[in-house]
């Protein structure tokens, strides 16, 4: 059966890579862009399967416009992605009020309108798949992004949470935490905070340590079969990793963690004060 997809961010990197994904098999695609000439081709390509919508996500009644307008034209929604973000540069001590807020108001609030808008027709077709765009600095942290990390750890807490409550309507949620990849993330679309010198070394020191960590990056491309199993999947995972990387962070991460909350764990048992 074919489906009907909502997907923000689609101008470019996974967004795009999706759209064409979905749209090659026959799906059809409500793609959100802030400027929609870069669907053009697309359009052009595939006609009337897909909706090229203007949007930006951090303006709420513009969201739930938007995603009206794709049930209206296409009578349902069956895998709403939420990929438009992205990423702020900066030490903490470096990020202004605006970058922050702006950096929550795009990663986190954009995708909680975008579900809050989804959410009524989803119920009440008693199906529907979120895909929900992570990183792996959704559950690790990193110097000179902290900011972004903070935002996408918020979009994974709250998404476990929508997980559990929406399971009982038939709704899947899936948490996609990439590794890096050969997009713009960290070119064209990614923000600077202004430096403070005090942090040159370690600024030095931390893009050697990300250089390493990037490694091979990944192929956009290759990300739409596995976007597309996803889809398909009965059971879908609640998070999943894109990319060869992300597991061995995520498991040297861990276990650190482990380690030093049970070498604390008197201490913690302690806190917890007298047991009736």
């Amino acid at each position: 059966m074919a489906r009907t997809w909502f997907i923000t961010g689609a101008s470019r990197g996974f967004g795009r890579e999706w759209a064409i994904a979905a749209l090659e098999r026959g799906d059809s695609v409500a793609a959100t862009a802030r400027d929609t000439a870069s669907l053009d081709d697309l359009g052009a390509q595939f006609g009337d399967r897909l909706l090229p919508l203007t949007l930006d996500v951090d303006d709420r009644d513009a969201v739930f416009s938007a995603v009206k307008d794709a049930h209206d034209r296409f009578g349902r929604l069956d895998v709403v992605v939420n990929n438009a973000g992205y990423g702020q540069f900066g030490m903490v001590e470096e990020i202004s009020e605006a970058e922050a807020r702006g950096q929550f108001d795009t990663n986190v609030l954009g995708a909680l309108f975008v579900v809050q808008a989804a959410l009524p027709h989803l119920r009440a077709q008693g199906s529907g798949h979120i895909l929900q765009v992570s990183s792996i600095g959704g559950i690790s942290a990193f110097p000179n992004i902290g900011i972004y990390n903070a935002s996408k750890w918020a979009l994974e807490g709250f998404s476990q949470s929508l997980a559990a409550e929406v399971a009982d309507f038939g709704i899947k949620v899936t948490i996609i935490e990439p590794g890096a990849y050969s997009t713009d993330w960290g070119g064209a679309s990614a923000r600077h905070a202004e430096q403070n010198p005090a942090y040159d070394a370690f600024r030095e020191k931390a893009a050697e340590q990300r250089k390493a960590r990037a490694g091979n990056p990944g192929d956009p491309l290759a990300t739409r079969e596995a976007v597309l199993q996803l889809v398909d999947a009965t059971n879908p995972p609640l998070r999943v990793f894109f990319g060869d990387g992300p597991l061995g962070i995520a498991t040297r991460d861990y276990e650190s963690r482990l380690a030093e909350w049970r070498a604390w764990e008197p201490l913690s048992v302690a806190a917890h004060g007298r047991r009736s």
